[in-house]
């Protein structure tokens, strides 16, 4: 298009001038028409600047001189131009295609004039087709100026996002001038640029620049900032150093990364409020990228980041923060919550200890009180501790690592846990009373420390804690029985555990302070064990049910606390599989083995499953270990201490009589409960009351026959006929108030019914010196003897031996006061036969309180006349008595209801 222009040096010069002014110009191409009235190029020339100086009527009449003059290319384009400008479209469009005709068939010509075809169509106001014009110019043929073409594209694009933007369309003014640069930057040296340039008044120099900074502008005004700043940094990117250098001092740059830090911070605070953490990560992101040098900005991409799981960027943001402000705690504050997230937990603990120094080192009153808001580590590593210290009062003394095979005492135990992720986990997670969480340290406590307790029979040379001690039972020699403590602690590792417990290398026997603590402490150790794993060495494998009970472990005296202290339990055959295959958790809940256990050991099933240690159904208790034996003779005792719960010192050596006369004595004591003294066999050198023997609670317990509720309403009746109310309501309130029995000494006291012999004859001397008395008490029916020692006979006519008084007596049971629950269903029978002697109570729909008691009055009496188990006391010299006979034997039952008065303490050698 450049040769078009230069028609004269005239014109060249008038197109010169028109760099600096359009009046300059026009004065210049005046001149040479002025000269020469048929120059048709100085007409369309000056067409041309007259346009640009919008005086489009004028350019409209220089054109069509022009054209009368003579038709030209030129000319046409100043008319179409002409036309353009007073919103001719039309005209516009007719002109260029009438320039068609001068092109003399020029592909030059013909594809300058549809380039300017298309700004025309483009200016008149269509300008996507006027772009679209130009593409499909490219593509039909590119040529020289294909560069001019996409830079006047560009031009395009950037027109239609500056008028976007004016309309605060900025979505779609980001979309036009994204296109725009899409084209890539001007060739500021392709032909007909210039031309363009002069033509169309298009300002080509800056505005590959002008596009980009307006592109920012519309992304920050879209409130895509994050955007904006990447848009920015392109644009630099493509800056030479002197233009980059220039533009950081440039207002505009200077203005614009201020309002998009401050609302990218803006917009981040907005969506971290809101928890848009992934929106707020980019905000923040943007404002830091312009302005790198506020920590503050740091911190909050950091807890952002920390919110999406980004641990290692959230750490370095941190870092930065500190970097950028050492004297804050809340770079470190969320550099340990970085750490503790990426589960660093040692230096989590660090960097919180750091920020709590800042907190109490700074200089703002106000941030030093923040520091009251935190628990230091040292505060929770003591809470810890005490936690650990309540937890270890019912663990054992040591155990043994399942994965290492070395024994631990508690302080080792204490020092490995703490050296475990799981410990500095709860020390870094608990930073406020908030976060504080008694439930979880003693969760965690639970799961480290949880262990498996063995329950077996000793065999062989079982290995010593002397065997053990510095080095790992995995190196035991592998020969049995050490391979069972060996495949004890492997089965307890697989099951989860980290400790395991086995009596034969858990105890310092040698030691009696910590034999005395592990004796008395054993059943607690199983109660509280996660799983207790009973091994049974004589169960060959693949048994079919009934084998468990064949086990010699089954007889032990200190298995029956073995499998009722613990809750879960596992059975394992001789080649440590589990017993009939049964690979459940918990055999405890398993109803064919706890059938088959409770066949074995006499246990009934509710205690199984639900056994509570105490003196409680003393006898039942005493009867499951009646047949069981232990090594040591005073086992047959300690072995019942948890069962119990009963403490008593260990003394090896005092012998089987004297250490179960301690415990008898004991339970006594404590329950009150005489079920203990019911019992057949020899008397103990203990007391006489107890038995030498634990085997002689292998009987059942005397059980009177079962009377009904109907026949005690009908028993109490008839009392009500033959006894006064006062007379019943004594005799209740005189028994209410006995003692409970208490040793001291070995000597017992114990309150009884009395029932003096007045004569004693033998009847016959059976088999094995067993020998039947006849004898008659004060109150009794005569009652029946059978003893196999010899007693001294006497009669009213042949008296005992002076000071031999000998006594049938019933032991005081307060069990036999628990009256109520007969008496509640007896009472309305009671109330509808008064005796003669009692004033029936007035009607209630509630029975009185004194009527209530009246009725437990007579139901205790009419129990007391029930055939009971008598004890046969000898009166030895110094006033004390002796058991002579079992009570088993002894079977009385009242035949005056006044005897049962006579109460008194007996005391009982």
């Amino acid at each position: 298009m450049q040769p078009l222009l230069e028609t004269s040096a005239q014109t060249c010069n008038a197109w010169r001038s028109l760099r600096d002014n359009f009046k300059k110009a026009e004065e210049a191409l005046s001149e040479v028409i002025t000269d020469d009235v048929k120059d048709h190029n100085a007409f369309a020339s000056r067409a041309l600047v007259r346009a640009r100086a919008l005086k489009w009527n004028a350019a409209l009449e220089d054109a069509q001189m022009s054209i009368n003059i003579q038709p030209s290319v030129l000319g046409y384009v100043a008319l179409g131009i002409a036309h353009s400008g007073q919103r001719n479209g039309e005209g516009a469009i007719q002109a260029l295609d009438l320039g068609f005709i001068d092109c003399n068939g020029d592909i030059n010509t013909i594809r300058f004039l549809l380039l300017v075809k298309s700004i025309i169509i483009f200016n008149i106001g269509r300008g996507n087709e006027g772009i679209a014009r130009i593409t499909d110019l490219i593509k039909a043929r590119p040529g020289n100026d294909t560069p001019l073409c996409h830079n006047i594209q560009t031009y395009m694009y950037a027109q239609l996002g500056m008028a976007a933007m004016k309309a605060h369309e900025y979505d779609r003014a980001v979309q036009q001038l994204t296109s725009a640069i899409s084209l890539g930057p001007f060739d500021m040296n392709s032909p007909g640029l210039e031309t363009i340039s002069l033509v169309f008044g298009w300002k080509f120099d800056i505005l590959w620049r002008d596009i980009h900074e307006r592109k920012c502008e519309a992304l920050y005004a879209a409130r895509r900032t994050n955007e904006a700043v990447e848009s920015l940094h392109a644009m630099m990117d493509q800056l030479d150093e002197g233009t980059k250098a220039m533009m950081e001092t440039k207002d505009w740059l200077v203005d614009f990364k201020h309002r998009c830090t401050q609302t990218s911070k803006t917009l981040g605070d907005e969506a971290l409020r809101v928890n848009k953490y992934s929106e707020a990560v980019n905000q923040y992101s943007a404002a830091l990228a312009l302005d790198p040098s506020e920590a503050d900005i740091f911190i909050k991409r950091s807890e952002a980041r920390a919110a999406m799981g980004e641990w290692k960027d959230a750490l370095e943001d941190a870092e930065h923060a500190i970097e950028l402000d050492h004297s804050s705690p809340w770079g470190y504050e969320w550099k340990h919550v970085a750490l503790h997230g990426a589960q660093d937990y040692g230096n989590a603990i660090e960097a919180f200890s750091a920020m709590l120094l800042k907190l109490e080192n700074s200089p703002d009153p106000v941030t030093r009180k923040l520091r009251q808001q935190y628990l230091s580590p040292v505060d929770v590593d003591r809470a810890v501790q005490r936690a650990i210290n309540q937890s270890f009062q019912n663990f054992p003394l040591r155990l043994v690592d399942t994965t290492t095979g070395h024994l631990y005492d508690r302080d080792e135990r204490i020092n490995a846990f703490k050296a475990t992720p799981d410990f500095k986990e709860l020390i870094s997670s608990m930073t406020t009373d908030t976060t504080f969480d008694h439930a979880r340290i003693s969760e965690v406590i639970k799961k480290y420390f949880r262990y498996a307790m063995l329950s077996h029979r000793w065999e062989g040379t079982e290995p010593l804690l002397c065997d053990v001690r510095g080095k790992s039972v995995y190196d035991l020699e592998a020969v049995y029985p050490a391979t069972k403590l060996q495949r004890f602690c492997q089965t307890a590792r697989d099951a989860g555990y980290n400790w395991a417990w086995s009596d034969t290398c858990c105890i310092d026997k040698t030691n009696s302070v910590e034999l005395q603590e592990s004796l008395t402490s054993m059943f607690v150790w199983y109660r509280c064990s996660s799983l207790t794993v009973i091994y049974l060495s004589d169960v060959p494998p693949s048994s079919k049910p009934g084998a468990l009970a064949k086990s010699a472990w089954t007889t032990r005296g200190w298995t029956l606390q073995e499998f009722l202290a613990p809750r879960v339990i596992r059975f394992f055959a001789e080649d440590w599989t589990p017993y009939l295959n049964d690979r459940s958790p918990n055999h405890g809940e398993s109803i064919t083995i706890m059938q088959e256990l409770e066949d074995a050991t006499g246990v009934a099933g509710h205690a199984l499953t639900g056994f509570r240690p105490g003196t409680t159904e003393v006898r039942q208790r005493l009867r499951w270990a009646s047949t069981r034996i232990t090594t040591m003779q005073e086992d047959v005792a300690y072995s019942l201490f948890g069962i119990f719960h009963v403490t008593l010192v260990v003394d090896y050596g005092e012998k089987k009589q004297n250490a179960l006369g301690r415990l008898l004595e004991a339970i006594v004591s404590r329950s009150g409960d005489v079920t203990a003294l019911d019992w057949v066999g020899q008397s103990s050198k203990y007391n006489s009351c107890l038995p030498a023997n634990i085997t002689a609670y292998e009987a059942p317990a005397y059980a009177p026959s079962f009377v009904s509720r109907e026949e005690m309403g009908a028993a109490v009746s008839g009392l009500q006929s033959s006894i006064t109310a006062e007379m019943a309501l004594a005799l209740y309130n005189k028994l209410n108030g006995q003692p409970p029995p208490r040793f001291a000494n070995h000597r017992l006291t114990l309150p009884c019914i009395v029932f003096p012999l007045t004569a004693l004859t033998i009847r016959a001397d059976g088999h094995s010196g067993i020998k039947v008395y006849y004898a008659t008490a004060d109150g009794l029916e005569d009652v029946q003897i059978t003893t196999a020692d010899r007693l001294s006979r006497f009669s009213p006519s042949r008296p005992a031996l002076p000071g031999r008084e000998m006594l049938l007596v019933r032991p005081w049971n307060r069990d036999l006061l628990g009256a109520a629950e007969i008496a509640s269903d007896i009472r309305n029978a009671v109330a509808a036969r008064p005796p003669s002697n009692v004033i029936p109570p007035a009607p209630s729909s509630q029975p009185t309180r004194e009527s209530d008691t009246l009725t437990q009055a007579w139901t205790l009496v009419a129990r007391l006349k029930q055939r009971f188990a008598a004890l046969l006391l000898v009166r030895q010299p110094g006033g004390a008595y002796q058991r002579v006979a079992s009570d088993h034997n002894i079977i009385a039952q009242v035949r005056d209801v006044g005897k049962l008065a006579d109460i008194k303490s007996i005391e009982v050698l």
